[in-house]
């Protein structure tokens, strides 16, 4: 396996655009963004766990009951949720769609993200659709940018990999930076194979990694209304069609989780007002379970992440974090650590302070991207979580998102 480029472009037969429509007063801002396979693939979905919803993803839902889509068409801006006619808005969206491209509205994905409670018209979709249409090419970075909110970088990420002597490739653009939180799908994030498999087992394996990637990333404790992990995969790399969980399989499931942990880091690292990556990596624990509500607390934890942001090695936060997460761990083994390209301080054993230089700890945690590592010495299970520090910049953000 081989990181490449060309992100959602790089697989066979996906094409992509980003152009302004209007839906943002911003004119040098791209709001909308088109992902099309040349033939109809196999589509698989999770979603939101927030009761509230995006009415794209009731529309969405109804698309992929046959596990089948074509493109993927997605609005930023505005979310399109607890509005009056939201679902017919969506509906009328991949009508329009359909026509203009020559397509079935049931073989499109819908997706919006901005404000919520916002009216919407259909009037910039109008305009835009045909936009984009002309546009199609290898243009995953002016998709990506159609997709952002208050994002500050693109996300976006291919790789390369093998099945049956075929090169099979894998790419995904995502967005995300505010209101994010685990328990999927708390960001928008479209991802584009060649590779041959089979609806169920994509979306096996789509479900599968999510546990351990997309559920394990939190910016500010908010599960969003709208947001979804899709996963287009057309066959045209030529392999055999994945119909079992076999080698084949187990390959593509490398390759996935590569292509989502990336955009993972990426989300995390740009949260709104964010100054610094946090990876929180547990392991020594008695089960899987334990070792990820361990890794969620911690990176969940506002003192601990405001601390982080102060280079301040306050360990104690995170022993706390630990104490309240619900988890059934011996905190008299407990053992921390922060590392980053600085190197690596220990601060705690089993459960208490040892004597630490606060110069190298700084120094430590003056980088952009920190290791929380977290020894519970109880089992092997392991796991990691992926945050951000908390800013000033985080409120001053959230102050006047609307206005």
């Amino acid at each position: 396996m081989k990181m490449i480029e060309g992100g959602i472009c790089a697989a066979k037969g996906f094409s992509a655009a980003g152009v302004h429509c209007g839906i943002r007063k911003n004119k040098t801002k791209r709001d909308i963004a088109l992902i099309y396979s040349e033939t109809k693939a196999a589509a698989a979905c999770v979603y939101t766990t927030n009761l509230v919803k995006g009415a794209p993803l009731a529309v969405t839902k109804r698309h992929l009951a046959d596990g089948t889509a074509q493109a993927i068409i997605c609005n930023s801006g505005n979310a399109n949720t607890c509005n009056t006619g939201g679902e017919a808005l969506a509906e009328e969206t991949c009508e329009l769609l359909a026509a203009e491209m020559g397509l079935k509205a049931s073989d499109i994905v819908v997706a919006s993200t901005g404000v919520i409670g916002l009216p919407m018209s259909i009037e910039p979709f109008k305009v835009g659709i045909p936009l984009l249409h002309q546009a199609l090419g290898d243009h995953s970075a002016e998709a990506a940018e159609g997709i952002m909110t208050t994002d500050t970088r693109l996300k976006e990420v291919a790789v390369s990999f093998e099945i049956d002597g075929k090169e099979c490739r894998i790419g995904g653009i995502a967005k995300g930076s505010g209101m994010i939180h685990p328990n999927m799908a708390t960001m928008l994030v479209f991802i584009t194979t060649d590779c041959a498999i089979t609806p169920a087992l994509l979306q096996k394996a789509l479900s599968g990694d999510i546990a351990d990637t997309f559920n394990m990333v939190s910016v500010d404790g908010d599960t969003s209304t709208n947001d979804m992990v899709c996963v287009l995969a057309n066959g045209m790399a030529g392999n055999a069609v994945i119909e079992e969980e076999n080698d084949a399989f187990k390959a593509f499931m490398k390759a996935l989780n590569t292509v989502t942990v990336y955009l993972c880091r990426r989300i995390a690292g740009d949260g709104e007002g964010a100054t610094k990556l946090l990876e929180c990596k547990v392991d020594g624990a008695k089960d899987l379970p334990t070792a990820r509500t361990v890794a969620k607390s911690v990176i969940c934890s506002s003192l601990t992440k405001a601390a982080m942001f102060g280079a301040d090695a306050n360990w104690g936060r995170v022993l706390c974090a630990i104490g309240y997460s619900g988890a059934a761990v011996d905190v008299n083994r407990i053992d921390v650590s922060f590392a980053s390209r600085a190197g690596q301080v220990d601060v705690c054993r089993n459960g208490e302070g040892i004597d630490f230089s606060e110069e190298i700890a700084k120094a430590v945690l003056s980088e952009d991207e920190i290791e929380i590592l977290i020894h519970l010495n109880d089992g092997s299970a392991c796991s990691t979580a992926w945050g951000c520090d908390l800013t000033y910049d985080y409120v001053k953000i959230n102050g006047d998102y609307r206005t």
